[in-house]
């Protein structure tokens, strides 16, 4: 019998999977803090970062959908995230313009 040694196993992948995940958050918030000092500081939109930000979570979103994974609670807690998110940009951009 050989032993043929285990490459990857379930521990390995919940350890690539977070790793993913922080890497994910780091770009995220890293893209997100350009396009705030963008704004405040040389009066520039950044949309097209912004627009990145965007795609990157309607990307997993469109994936777990397609997949059938997508549970009804994390659905709301999305669509309560982009609309809280979209008031307060509605109210940061109100408060701007004043």
């Amino acid at each position: 019998m050989n032993a043929h040694p285990v490459d990857r196993d379930e521990r390995t992948v919940a350890v690539e999977n977070a790793s993913y995940r922080w890497a994910y958050l780091v770009l995220s918030f890293g893209l997100l803090v350009i396009v705030m000092y963008r704004s405040f500081a040389w009066r520039e939109s950044a949309w097209d970062l912004l627009g990145l930000v965007v795609a990157g979570g309607i990307v997993p979103l469109l994936y777990q959908s397609s997949n059938h994974i997508l549970s009804t609670r994390s659905a709301m807690k999305l669509l309560v995230a982009a609309v809280v998110g979209g008031l307060l940009a509605g109210c940061m951009i109100l408060l701007r313009q004043a």
